[in-house]
């Protein structure tokens, strides 16, 4: 995320939105249940409350992506199912992952937490690609790029504004948390982003034999 922006923007100034009906299906990894993790996105979120023009992710659905499926117009319910169980059976074999956040990466649209190192976060976002791609044929997307850069989203910008007085109240860090990596969510999205109208479909569990499914009719 370098150089650092000189300016924020509005995300959804000109960003489609889908319907209230309309889905989108992730695999995520949901940060709510790790308190590290809570507390590096309460500390970045405290100072950027003093700013307008912040929409805050919150800390029930803080988060770090890691890959897009597609739309629930394209993957039945029975379609997931499989996914997490497939995902279950490979990361049943992946031990839990520490990992560190609190570098701060900033973003014309957003202010994110880095998390470290990435490359001991590739194992989740491998069994991710490889049960979408054998479920679904296709191989799913990563946000933004062809490289992963693992993160957590702690506030979007809804304004714009410039970004220096901001960069100078955060600065580069909110310190340095541990987390332990141990799950993996498929999460369907309903409608428009910062509703924040989440379904967990299920879990899938490093180091576990068995996933935490919600199965509901196709």
């Amino acid at each position: 995320m370098s150089p650092l922006p000189s300016h924020m923007r509005d995300r959804w100034l000109n960003r489609t939105e889908p319907g209230a009906r309309a889905g989108t299906i992730y695999w995520h990894v949901l940060m709510r249940t790790y308190p590290g993790a809570q507390k590096a996105a309460l500390n970045a979120q405290r100072i950027l409350s003093g700013f307008p023009g912040f929409h805050m992710t919150p800390h029930e659905w803080l988060h770090m992506t890691t890959l897009t499926v597609g739309s629930t117009e394209e993957v039945s319910r029975q379609q997931m199912i499989q996914m997490l169980e497939g995902a279950q059976q490979i990361l049943s074999h992946v031990e839990p992952i520490p990992v560190k956040l609190g570098k701060i990466l900033y973003h014309p649209e957003a202010v994110m937490l880095a998390v470290h190192p990435a490359g001991a976060l590739k194992p989740i976002l491998n069994a991710a690609q490889k049960v979408t791609l054998t479920v679904t044929g296709r191989p799913g997307l990563i946000d933004g790029s062809h490289e992963w850069t693992p993160h957590m989203t702690v506030s979007y910008s809804t304004a714009s504004q410039s970004a220096d007085p901001i960069i100078a109240a955060l600065g580069k860090t909110v310190g340095e948390y541990h987390v332990v990596v141990d799950a993996l969510t498929l999460v369907v999205q309903w409608g428009a982003e910062r509703l924040w109208d989440w379904e967990p479909v299920g879990t899938a569990t490093l180091g576990s034999p068995r996933p935490s499914c919600r199965p509901k009719p196709a």
